[in-house]
């Protein structure tokens, strides 16, 4: 974690009073079942990446009320001192399950399910949301801009415009996941091996008396990979120029020139015709300002010959859809193994919930691999054994399609059994790996830009008949 603080106390406050009420009523003892879930992909996408579990995981195995904590609730005048005497012994003991970070992820399917003492499960709900929701967007945003530039290398470089020192750390975790080479922020690499990568500033550039001098001084001390900023004054005129120069004398091991303003395309094309007259073929072209993935999709398009690309405000903040929206919803509760069913019911069908304990099955075509679709089951439920499978759309059932020659697999995996870690968190080379090689899995239809073909995720029927006979049984008490 970038703080070193407990962050014990990093929830709403509700969840606290919530958690005092439970204490000190019948339901003390009850177990309750969460679901952690999204509704809707950012950007109008087609598919979400997970992020942020490792975060997460970090958090519930060190869950610790201190003296210092307990002093503040108390102070607030409004626990039971039974209440807060049980916290300074609390000690995470739920169930958990996630999908691992990395993999495309879907509206209404079970993210992660949490189950366990209903005071427990209940308040981890802040702290599984901040994460959850920050890191799954910026990766889901990542993912965008690095299709979109067709496997040229993407750096994120957007640091100093992130919101705070956490948003900028996980930021450049999350972006580095979903295939950024690199990132700006040194303390990302320090802390979660995510490499540290950067050129210059136009100060470097200006505080020399001349371009050439800045230049020469920055390739004899970096001549491992001399990467020159040349928009500072003149790209064609003054900068370009100047770092051929520079490059003929000093023949730096890798060279490259930086551009961070003016028409892309123009400027990149007359640099690389220059670059190759000059017999710099291997000088590489790095743009940065301000990119997106629409603007990398179309400088390539218009013919710009950029060989990486610098990324920052625009991934870091997501700016152009900065909220995930991913929710913790209750969808049962009981003791021991039975857990009675729990639904949220709306007006508005999109926040109608799903009950019940619950898993979620992709699956793949056997021949090509690919994802063919996603349906969310209760628990108990046998997983499909190769035979012809019949989904159907959960709010549209006349809409069916039969699945055959597929493979099943389970999508959630054991994290935490009765507060005990079970799950080895992989390195980040290797979710990011996982990460290129699931979002491979998804039709080209699905990875659209604009109008993504939409992706089944559809209800078992057993699961869809305990939807529909509670909307029944409770909707009609509300009548």
């Amino acid at each position: 974690m970038l703080n070193t603080y407990n962050l014990t106390m990093l929830t709403d406050f509700y969840e606290i009073t919530m958690a005092n009420g439970y204490f000190n009523s019948d339901i003390r003892d009850s177990e309750a079942c969460f679901d952690l879930f999204f509704r809707r992909v950012p950007d109008g996408g087609g598919f979400a990446i997970m992020a942020g579990l490792e975060q997460i995981i970090r958090y519930m195995d060190n869950l610790k009320f201190t003296e210092e904590d307990i002093e503040y609730l108390r102070s607030k005048n409004c626990f039971t001192e039974d209440f807060l005497e049980y916290l300074r012994d609390f000690k995470f003991s739920c169930d958990v399950w996630s999908v691992p970070e990395g993999y495309p992820i879907f509206p209404y399917e079970p993210v992660m399910t949490v189950k366990g003492p209903v005071i427990q499960a209940q308040f981890v709900e802040t702290f599984i949301l901040m994460q959850f929701n920050h890191q799954s967007l910026i990766a889901t945003k990542t993912n965008r801009i690095v299709r979109a530039a067709q496997g040229r290398p993407v750096m994120e470089f957007g640091t100093r415009r992130a919101h705070g020192a956490d948003a900028a750390v996980y930021g450049a975790r999350a972006s580095f996941i979903a295939g950024c080479v690199g990132t700006a922020c040194t303390i990302a690499d320090r802390n979660h091996r995510v490499p540290a990568l950067g050129t210059m500033a136009h100060s470097w550039v200006q505080s020399f008396d001349s371009e050439y001098e800045a230049f020469r001084k920055y390739t004899e001390l970096y001549p491992q990979n001399a990467t020159l900023l040349i928009d500072t004054y003149n790209v064609l005129k003054s900068g370009l120029p100047n770092a051929i120069k520079v490059f003929k004398e000093l023949k730096p091991e890798k060279m490259g020139i930086r551009i961070d303003s003016g028409d892309i395309t123009y400027l990149t094309r007359e640099c690389r015709k220059v670059l190759d007259e000059e017999g710099l073929k291997d000088c590489k072209i790095v743009i940065s300002n301000s990119l997106d993935e629409y603007i990398i999709r179309d400088v390539i398009l218009e013919g710009a010959q950029i060989d990486s690309f610098g990324v920052g405000e625009r991934l870091i903040t997501a700016r152009s859809e900065p909220v995930f929206g991913g929710v913790y919803k209750l969808s049962g509760v009981g003791k021991g193994d039975k857990l009675e069913p729990r639904m949220k019911i709306s007006e508005n069908v999109e926040k109608i919930t799903n009950p019940g304990f619950k898993k979620v099955v992709r699956f793949f075509d056997k021949e090509n691999g690919k994802a063919l679709a996603d349906v969310i089951m209760l628990r108990d439920e046998p997983l499909p054994d190769g035979k012809p499978y019949e989904i159907f759309d959960p709010n549209a059932v006349w809409k069916r399609k039969v699945l055959e020659n597929y493979e099943v697999k389970e999508l959630q995996v054991p994290i935490f059994e009765k507060g005990r870690l079970v799950y080895e968190m992989p390195e980040i080379e290797d979710i990011k790996e996982t990460c290129r090689q699931q979002v491979d899995t998804l039709w080209g239809e699905v990875l659209r830009f604009e109008n993504p073909q939409t992706y089944y995720v559809d209800l078992s029927k057993p699961l869809w008949n305990l939807k529909h006979d509670l909307l029944h049984k409770y909707g009609s008490d509300n009548l």
